[in-house]
């Protein structure tokens, strides 16, 4: 039933040829889209002319000293006029034109504030992504409440922006994305939604094909800025450590590539293993690590080029 109109919001930096694949999937679906706002990120990268237009489709130009994860998407909102916000990254490439069908059914449940979609390995996907893929994204769709906190843990929480509605009433309720976050926003924003008494709907036949290969050095940066997320928001993730969930990720993929008979992929497993954990262990101790420190291992280094609450302690 087409009866909430959609804004999609795309945050984009560089865009190359996933983000043509993504319009040009947009432009297919089956529900209609009220707009598409792009909030780009350095003017000069954005070339017009090369990409699809959509009706009702606003670029907004920002410099890179303005850009964060939760306070650019939180701009693209207070831009949007639709019921439902439906936020996507630049190389999340809808796997059909039921997309946005089955993300805006997942709202027929007055109690699902938001949901996300299922992510599909691109066909360049290594063997371990893939599995990773299959883990965190399931074939089963599912509602999640508070009541899945003593069985799933930290994973009631796992929402991700890659592809993920909101209900835009339940959204401006709660406050929107915070504003300064290095990173994990949309786990933040889920968690703040479960303890309020909502629901999360995880609906996997809303798919998108979205995978990266991440070097060892790169899954470090990643999970070391993950990590200072979840310091920093203690209220959320003292009581729910990632720890376990990681670990049995790495158990389930050795069996799996096992199976498959790739013991070359079971060391590269380990390296992949040892630098994720590194990056976590870390950022979840960056306060007691120096400046240079804490600069050298995040991704978004640009992160802690501006003072904050965040920056306390480096």
């Amino acid at each position: 039933m087409k009866d909430r109109t959609v804004s999609v919001i795309i945050p984009v930096y560089k865009p190359d040829e996933k983000y043509v694949r993504l319009l040009k999937g947009l432009q297919k679906q089956t529900y209609p889209i009220l707009e598409v706002i792009v909030i780009n990120t350095e003017r000069q990268y954005y070339h017009e002319e090369n990409y699809p237009v959509l009706e009702q489709m606003r670029v907004f130009h920002i410099s890179k000293d303005e850009f964060d994860h939760g306070r650019t998407r939180d701009e693209g909102a207070k831009k949007a006029s639709g019921e439902i916000l439906l936020f996507m990254t630049q190389d999340a490439v809808p796997a059909d034109c039921h997309l946005i069908e089955r993300l805006a059914d997942a709202f027929s449940d007055e109690t699902v504030g938001a949901a996300y979609a299922r992510q599909l390995p691109d066909k360049n996907c290594r063997l371990i992504e893939r599995y990773t893929r299959a883990f965190n994204y399931p074939k089963e769709s599912r509602v999640k409440t508070r009541a899945d906190l003593g069985q799933l843990g930290i994973k009631t929480y796992f929402c991700s922006n890659v592809c993920a509605a909101y209900k835009k009433s339940v959204y401006e309720e709660l406050g929107g994305f915070e504003r300064r976050t290095i990173f994990n926003e949309d786990m933040i924003f889920a968690a703040g939604l479960i303890q309020k008494g909502y629901s999360l709907a995880y609906c996997a036949d809303a798919r998108v094909i979205h995978s990266h290969n991440y070097s060892g050095p790169e899954q470090l940066h990643r999970n070391f800025d993950l990590a200072v997320s979840q310091a920093d928001h203690p209220e959320i993730f003292q009581n729910v450590p990632s720890e376990k969930e990681g670990m049995r990720l790495v158990i389930d993929t050795a069996r799996y590539l096992m199976y498959k008979h790739k013991p070359l992929e079971i060391v590269r497993l380990v390296y992949i293993s040892l630098c994720k954990y590194a990056g976590y262990f870390l950022g979840k101790r960056y306060r007691s690590l120096p400046g240079w420190a804490v600069r050298r291992l995040s991704m978004n280094k640009r992160y802690w080029s501006s003072a904050g609450p965040a920056d306390q302690g480096i």
